[in-house]
């Protein structure tokens, strides 16, 4: 019954959520952390870290060899900023 009420509302239950694929966010100027916030309006604040163990769902959503930040707690991931300089060239030895 109360599976059906959160339908009516319009909110997505978390089988939902899973099944819709990652949450893909673009980075702000020289951000850090995630600015996610969850259900009840609270800041995630996780730590953004690179992610090189990239799946093949991510990999045809963003394209091959992209730079990628996903949040610790979370897993939303982040693409970098577009007008900040990739961090790929301090990465490639």
């Amino acid at each position: 019954m109360i599976e059906e009420s959160r339908k009516d509302a319009g909110e997505t239950t978390q089988s939902e959520a899973a099944t819709s694929g990652p949450k893909l966010k673009t980075r702000k100027p020289k951000q850090r952390a995630c600015d996610e916030k969850n259900e009840k309006g609270k800041l995630c604040a996780g730590h953004l870290k690179r992610w090189f163990e990239i799946s093949a769902e991510v990999e045809a959503l963003v394209g091959k060899g992209a730079e990628i930040y996903r949040c610790e707690f979370c897993k939303t991931l982040y693409r970098p900023d577009p007008q900040q300089q990739p961090n790929s060239y301090t990465v490639r030895y």
